[in-house]
């Protein structure tokens, strides 16, 4: 449960060539059970390959965490820069 976002980051990189690169985005969430028996979503935070932010530090214990929730983990990689045409002369 002390495990920070940056930490869980790492670990998807590992299992996940693709998301190495430089400018990935990871957002993620919780989903959980309320007390009528329905899944909620619950921001926890975001980081991004290749910079620091504030919720780098951010742990599964401080956001509530608790063992039987699901973390839901978006990546959404950086666009590739667009090449521009050279003109023929």
């Amino acid at each position: 449960m002390d495990a920070t976002l940056k930490e869980l980051t790492s670990l998807v990189k590992e299992v996940r060539p693709d998301a190495r690169r430089k400018g990935t985005t990871f957002k993620f969430a919780t989903v959980f059970m309320d007390r009528s028996g329905r899944y909620r979503l619950k921001d926890v935070g975001q980081t991004m390959g290749g910079s620091k932010g504030p919720d780098d530090s951010v742990t599964l214990a401080q956001q509530k965490f608790q063992i039987g929730d699901f973390m839901d983990i978006a990546i959404t990689l950086p666009r590739e820069p667009q090449r521009r045409m050279q003109m023929q002369y």
